[in-house]
């Protein structure tokens, strides 16, 4: 029965570590860089007819050319809020419409710009693997509250606390690559 309860608080932590990697995956691609990437408008929510749409369900994103993202709505009713939205969403992008297509120039990044969001950019990192850590740290409770039920003896608990150690620092590694190679995007002149 423990190497059944071993297996389910192992389980259970790697999807709460996966989990923290797939949200830094998503808040990494929102970060921009000196390159079109429609992943940039991705939350961005517009005012359509009174109801606040999400971007990605009005139009089509595309990227004709590195410095330049285009937004191309389902309904040419939606294209005024939609300039808005992006806009209102500080990022630091100013849209321009033909009356058919938004049209978002992204202008390259000053040094000290990149140097902020590469900061940024740690912070979030970090906020990550403090989720990371947090699921260690809830494993390793789990453990100890099975030993003292009496269903999983020391040794055990020892052997799957390290297993759980060897996730960490896999799952944190994972994390650390991930921030080092957006570093070098953001950097890149």
């Amino acid at each position: 029965m423990s190497d059944e309860d071993v297996q389910l608080v192992l389980e259970e932590t790697t999807d709460g570590m996966d989990k923290a990697i797939r949200s830094f995956r998503s808040e990494l691609q929102k970060v921009r860089t000196g390159r079109a990437n429609p992943s940039i408008l991705d939350g961005i929510q517009v005012d359509y007819y009174g109801a606040l749409t999400p971007l990605n369900q009005l139009a089509n994103v595309g990227v004709p050319d590195p410095r330049m993202l285009v937004v191309s709505p389902f309904d040419a009713g939606a294209l005024a809020g939609i300039e808005r939205a992006i806009q209102a969403a500080d990022l630091g992008l100013t849209p321009g419409n033909d009356g058919k297509i938004v049209r978002i120039p992204i202008p390259p990044l000053t040094e000290e710009r990149r140097k902020e969001l590469v900061k940024q950019m740690k912070k979030v990192a970090e906020e990550h693997k403090i989720g990371i850590r947090d699921a260690r740290r809830a494993a390793i409770a789990m453990l100890k509250d099975l030993e003292s039920d009496g269903s999983l003896p020391a040794d055990d608990r020892k052997r799957a606390e390290k297993k759980i150690q060897e996730l960490t620092d896999q799952h944190v590694a994972q994390v650390d690559e991930m921030t080092g190679a957006k570093e070098e995007e953001v950097l890149e002149v």
